[in-house]
This record gives structure tokens, C-alpha cells and sequence, in this order.
């Protein structure tokens, strides 16, 4: 059988409250009883009892308002659970006067975690669907081939080699985009003994400035290099290598008519600031808020003849969050486009200092020892 926390709650109190009018009620017996004559003893006596009903029903009363009061809350909240339990998607949330108490405070933090789960469903709702779009034309591109191929085109040489040679370029562009959904789930399950790696960065941008050198030599690119020696960030080195080989290969593909890069990287007191300028296509105005979601693609058709899936920018943007870093665009259609990174370095002691604060560690340990 249930029993409604209104009621036990308030029989617990209402009993307490009981039984310290009693206890209150025989001390104040005894000492009338010490001083007072036997119909003053009589008249008290029958005080304290009606006084003890009336407090009991009071009690019982303002305890049951006040339950009642906290259970209406308890009863919004689950209420507005059943209704999400009923309706996963729906935006409801639960709604109370503000008030500074505890279960104000418990419900920011379940209408708080209600939208971070909205949100994450939303996305992987996303996810799935682009994820069928994306694999949809490759897919029906395949199938479109080897029918023909089935019913006629095996025996025409020309056709079949055309055939194989659109398929396999779709299987690679399946195999593409299948690689960079692996490491958009690895981004968002990272490890957490990657957070703890650091990076000197002087040597990693050099060497990725040198490959892309070897591997792009019909363009011109600049490297500003004003990195101080030795500055370290704490990245691990090859996601920090992957943000910079997705924005200069995005630079590349986009390039138009100027075959010029600028890639610029310097250290100040506390920032790794890093540049990556292109003179291409440029993106418009309205896109750009949209450029770092999961499968956005400014010309589709345009993007997909030069191999983008939509999915390198949303796994650069998330691995620089992931370090406390920030990734920035600015463009201009026609003009070109510019990725700004900023990542905190580590704060090093100056050698002196170092030195100086050993020797007051080993004096206060010696100090200690005596």
C-alpha cells in the first residue's frame, strides 16, 4: 500500500511536535506542582491540555501546507519529465516563480541538462540524417553503374572501364567520408591523457609548412614565423597537426585564380596566435555562422568535385574548444578568407626564479628536518 509523502511527513512532524509539548508540558507539571495549590493545579492542567490540542492542530495544519507546498514543486517537476519521458523532443521545461531556495536551484540544473540533452539528441538526430543524405548519392551512383553494367554496358570496353573508374571514385569518396565521421566521434571522445600532452610549437609548424611546400609547389606560400623558441602549448601534437592540415587544405581546395597562401603564427605573453589566409572564393556573410556544423558546405556541387565532405572545419573547431582554444573566420565573397587560432600557452618560470624557489623548498625542508 502507498503512503503519500504529504502524509508521512506530516504525521513525523506533527508527532515531534507532540511529543515536545508533552515534554515541555510535564516540566512545566512539576514545577506548578512544587508551588501552586490543587485547583490552580486543576486549572493549569486543563490549559496545558487544550493549549496541547490547539498546537497539535496547528501543527498538523502548517506542516501539511508547508509539504504541500514542496511537494506542488516536486509534482511540476515530475510531471514535466513525464511529459519529456512521453515526448523525448519536446521542449518543455519546468517552470517556477524564482525563488532563492534549494529546489529553485534543483530545477536551473534540470532545465539546464534537459537542453544540453535536447541539444545533443538534436545533433545526432542531424548527424544521422546527413550522415543518409551523404552516403545516399554515392550509394544510388554505385548501384546506377553496376545495373548498367548487369544489363548491357560489361560488354562495351568504353562503358565498363567509365564505369569502374566513377565507381571507384565514389568508394573513395564513401571510404573519405567514413574516415572523417571516425574522427569527429574520436574528437568527442577523447581521451582524457591527451588533455595533459604538450607541444613545442616552433618545430610542428615548420614541418607542416614544409609538406604542404613539397606537396602544393604550383603555389606560392608564406610563412610568418614569429614564434618564440621553446613556447609549448598543451595539445597533443597531432590534433594540433590535424586543425592545421584541415584549414590549409580547405585554403588550397578554395583557392581560385591566386595561387597564394599566407600562413602566420606568433606567441605573445599568453596566446599562440595562428593565421591561415587564403585569396579564393571567400564565403558569404550568412554562411559563415554555419561553416563549422557538421556537414555544411557552402556550394555543395562545388564542394563535393573538390572532395569536402563538410566535416573537417566541425572537427577543427571542436578539437581547439576541447584545448580551451578558439577558432575564428572572416571572409569576404571573392576575396578570400581568414582562420584565426588561439590557443594558451604554458606559462613557463624563468630559470632565475626556478632556481631561487628550489633553494627556499630546500632551506624550509632543511629548517623542518631540525
Amino acid at each position: 500500500m502507498r503512503i503519500s509523502i504529504r502524509f508521512k511527513w506530516t504525521a513525523l512532524i506533527s508527532i515531534v511536535i507532540l511529543m515536545a509539548y508533552i515534554f515541555v508540558g510535564i516540566l512545566a507539571m512539576r514545577t506548578v506542582q512544587s508551588v501552586a495549590s490543587v485547583n490552580e493545579i486543576h486549572s493549569f492542567t486543563t490549559k496545558l491540555i487544550i493549549g496541547g490540542v490547539v498546537v497539535f492542530i496547528l501543527g498538523v495544519v502548517l506542516t501539511f501546507y508547508a509539504v504541500t507546498l514542496v511537494l506542488n514543486d516536486l509534482r511540476k517537476i515530475n510531471k514535466t519529465i513525464d511529459d519529456l519521458n512521453k515526448k523525448p523532443d519536446s521542449d518543455s521545461r519546468i517552470k517556477l516563480r524564482k525563488r532563492n531556495d534549494e529546489i529553485y536551484d534543483l530545477t536551473v540544473n534540470i532545465n539546464k541538462m534537459l537542453d544540453r540533452m535536447q541539444a545533443y539528441t538534436n545533433q545526432q538526430k542531424e548527424f544521422v540524417e546527413d550522415v543518409s543524405h551523404e552516403l545516399r548519392t554515392p550509394v544510388a551512383v554505385l548501384e546506377g553503374h553496376l545495373s548498367m553494367l548487369q544489363r548491357w554496358g560489361k560488354d562495351d570496353p568504353e562503358v565498363l572501364n567509365d564505369s569502374i573508374n566513377s565507381s571507384l571514385q565514389e568508394l573513395k569518396r564513401m571510404q573519405s567520408l567514413i574516415q572523417e565521421m571516425l574522427d569527429l566521434t574520436r574528437v568527442e571522445q577523447i581521451d582524457s591523457a591527451y588533455l595533459e600532452q604538450t607541444t613545442e610549437v616552433k618545430p610542428m609548424f615548420t614541418q607542416v609548412y614544409n609538406d604542404f611546400k613539397m606537396l602544393h609547389p604550383d603555389f606560392v606560400i608564406n610563412f610568418d614565423d614569429d614564434i618564440r623558441e621553446g613556447s609549448e602549448v598543451k595539445i597533443y601534437r597531432n590534433h594540433l597537426e590535424q586543425v592545421l592540415v584541415i584549414l590549409l587544405d580547405n585554403a588550397f581546395k578554395y583557392s581560385a585564380d591566386r595561387k597564394e597562401i599566407n600562413l602566420a603564427a606568433s606567441t605573445n605573453s599568453a596566446l599562440l596566435e595562428v593565421v591561415v589566409q587564403d585569396y579564393g572564393l571567400g564565403i558569404a556573410k550568412n554562411d559563415l555562422k554555419r561553416i563549422f556544423n557538421r556537414f555544411y558546405r557552402v556550394d555543395k556541387a562545388r564542394s563535393r568535385k573538390r572532395g569536402g565532405n563538410g566535416l573537417g572545419l566541425s572537427i577543427a573547431k571542436r578539437l581547439i574548444e576541447i584545448y580551451h582554444g578558439s577558432l575564428e573566420v572572416e571572409s569576404v565573397v571573392g576575396s578570400g578568407t581568414v582562420f584565426k587560432i588561439e590557443l594558451p600557452l604554458i606559462q613557463k618560470v624563468p630559470e632565475e626564479e626556478q632556481t631561487e624557489k628550489e633553494a627556499t623548498e630546500n632551506n624550509q625542508a632543511t629548517n623542518n628536518q631540525k
